[in-house]
Parts: C-alpha cells; structure tokens; sequence
C-alpha cells in the first residue's frame, strides 16, 4: 500500500509537467493572452510615455512587418460550457504571429526585434487593407505612366516599383477578374455564410492557417463562428475559383513591410531649398498597418532586445510585467503545440518538423508508472496467495478438532 501510495504521489506530481494533459494550463493562457489583447494600450508614435518630465515617443518608423507564423488554437470556454447550444465546450481563438525587425536587417531578424501575437482578424484587416491600397495605387500609376512604351518604370511611394512591362497585364488582369471567372479571396477573410443550394446543410466560409501556420487561405465551416473546419470540402466547390494573389501578400515570410511613410518624390527639381530642409526636419511617419498592429498585439521585446529604451519608459512597467506569458505563449506556439484545427498534439516521440520530442522525464514517469503497476500486480497475487493458503490451514485445523 506504501508503494502505491508513492506511486501515485509521483504520477500526480509529474503531470503538471506533461504535455499528455495540458489542456487546463494552456486554456488559462490562452484566455489571459486573449486579454492582454483586448486591453491592449496604444504604444505607437501617438502614445507619449513620460521619463524624468520630458516626453518620448515610442518610434517604429524604422522598422519593418515580418510574417512569421498563423495558428488556431482551441481551449475551454465558460461561456460556450454554460451555452446549451453550443456542440463543444472549446472556443477556438486565431492568432497570426509577426516581427518587427529593423529595416536595415530585416532579412535576417536575428536581433533587436521584437515578437508579436495578434488575432487573425485584425492581422487581416490591417495587412489586407494595406495591400489593396498598394494595389490600387499601382495600377492607378500604371494607367498614367505606362502608356508610352519609352517609360520602363516610375518610382512610386512606399518605395514600390512599377514595372511597365508587367504591370499593364497585371491590372488588366485584377480588372477583370470576375469575367475571367475568379473571385478575391480577400473578400471572405470575414466568417460568412455561404451558399450551398441545400437548405439543410448550412456552411460557413473564412480564413484558416494551413501549411503548418505558414500561409492563410480560406476554408469551409460548419459554424457561425468559423471555429470548427470541414477540411473533407473543398471552397472552390461552393465558391468557384478563389485568387490567392492579394491575399498571398500578407503572409510572405520572406518580404518586409516597412513602417515609414515615404512620401511620393517631387516631379519638380527645383524647389525651394528652404522647403527641402523642412521636409529633412520632419519627425518620420508610421503607416497605418504597422500602427494598428503594433497597438493591437500582445508583446514580447525585451528579451530579443528590441530598442532598450523603451523598457526605461514610464508607465511601461505593466507591458513588461506580462512578456514573460506572452514569450511563453508565443514559443508554445512555435514549437508545434497545436495542429492546424487548434487542437492540442499528443503525440510521443519527434516524427516530423514542429514536433516536439518526448523528455526523459516524461519516459522516466513512464517506465516508473509500468514497473510500479507490475510491481503491485505482483504483490497482489503473492497476498491472494498467502491469504488463500492461511485460510485453507485454518479450516483444516478446525476440521481436526471436531474429529
């Protein structure tokens, strides 16, 4: 009973450890990261912190967008438990993981960023706005400048290059996209129902992570919130052929999005020098998307060392109080926690990238859990035993006395 009693004690205090049975610890994180998010306050450039009377500015200008990861994950609501028509007690969040990386090393990354997790609808409505003015802005550019075949390409702000020889084709092509029989698949980045031509099945369509978090394309639900994925149907089917094309530009891992506003270069040359050097003196602008990004999203920056300055920040001590959940959350993540419909992996053993290995000290529990069981296994036979043969003898000593 004693060892039993060990046994037990060991299991109970090796569980808080194993991923086997995490769903309590990862549900109550999920939640609070969920809630960081929505009480999240707005640090960028129109956000003033205080240090010693004098007034700073949290400035990412210099930065640059880098896409890094897109993941659901699934964990235990009170509300959808306490919901009688609600199938499952698991509410499924969305989240999109991003960098800020310095402009002038973006495409390493490798310090002074910082990581962020945002949910995936305000990563989309951000980014995909971004891109349709982009695009916009191309074509209507494309229109003016390239009409004359001398022109190869004019420089455009936000640093964007038009190509004449390409983009004429191109902006023919978005123009007519819906004669040619496609539609924008960044028109269902919002959960919606969809047409099935059966009035009792009903569908939804939205954005899901695929690719092991490495892309985002749009999926069919069968439930209004977008949560649990049918991947047995196919989207084309109910919504004919979707273009990726814009939509593939918000998760390019390999691009980075700068945060400062480039204003379009003068035509004039001549302009007064006066005019230049106020132009040179004005503070950088951020755009839009970062801003609204970088102020919506839950965030890890010290530990990559992302401007150290903004640690000294008065009233900043309450973001850095949380990093160390948000860090932890975000490598949780990372590391090949959930599959792609957000449910928690239990698996044992590496069996392929985003995986993660069982530890010694779960393989230790393991074998100390199987050699226990066998062990009490033993111990009860060799009890029933004695037990069997104590009776037997006592029964024939009383035989013998009433002989």
């Amino acid at each position: 009973m004693k060892f039993a009693t060990i046994a037990t004690l060991f299991m109970a205090a090796s569980a808080s450890a194993n991923p086997f049975a995490p769903k309590s610890v990862s549900s109550t994180k999920v939640s609070y990261v969920n809630n960081l998010m929505r009480g999240a306050t707005p640090t960028a450039n129109s956000q003033l912190r205080r240090l010693d009377e004098e007034e700073y500015e949290v400035d990412i200008s210099s930065y640059s967008i880098k896409f890094q990861q897109c993941q659901f994950v699934k964990a235990y609501d009170d509300e959808m438990a306490d919901n009688e028509d609600a199938g499952s007690p698991l509410v499924t969040s969305r989240f999109v993981i991003f960098r800020l990386c310095p402009s002038s090393s973006c495409g390493s990354c490798n310090s002074g960023f910082g990581e962020y997790l945002i949910d995936l609808e305000s990563y989309l409505e951000a980014a995909v706005g971004y891109q349709e003015e982009l695009q916009e802005e191309m074509c209507n550019t494309c229109e003016e400048y390239c009409q004359n075949d001398n022109d190869n390409g004019r420089k455009l702000n936000r640093n964007l290059e038009v190509d004449c020889n390409s983009c004429v084709d191109e902006c023919e092509k978005i123009e007519n996209m819906e004669e040619n029989g496609y539609l924008e698949a960044t028109e269902y980045v919002d959960c919606q129902e969809i047409d099935t031509d059966d009035d009792s099945t009903v569908l939804y369509s939205g954005p899901i992570c695929s690719s092991g978090g490495s892309k985002i394309k749009i999926g069919i639900f069968t439930d209004e919130f977008c949560s649990n994925v049918d991947s047995s149907k196919s989207v084309d089917d109910y919504l004919g052929q979707l273009s990726h094309a814009l939509l593939k530009k918000t998760y390019d891992a390999d691009s980075c999005i700068s945060c400062e506003v480039v204003e379009e270069e003068e035509e004039d040359e001549n302009e007064d020098e006066n005019d230049n050097q106020d132009e040179e003196e004005q503070e950088p602008e951020v755009t839009e998307m970062c801003q609204q990004l970088y102020e919506g999203a839950a965030k890890c920056e010290k530990v990559y060392g992302f401007d150290d300055g903004y640690s000294n920040y008065a009233g900043y001590e309450n973001q850095l109080s949380q990093e160390t959940v948000v860090c932890d959350f975000i490598k949780s993540i990372k590391s090949g926690t959930y599959d792609e419909s957000g449910e928690i992996k239990v698996r044992g053993g590496s069996t392929g990238s985003g995986q993660s290995a069982t530890t010694g000290g779960q393989k230790f529990a393991l074998t100390f859990f199987i050699f226990g069981t066998i062990g009490l296994a033993v111990y009860s036979a060799m009890l029933h035993n004695k037990l069997t043969k104590g009776s037997a003898a006592k029964l024939s000593n009383q035989g013998g006395n009433m002989a």
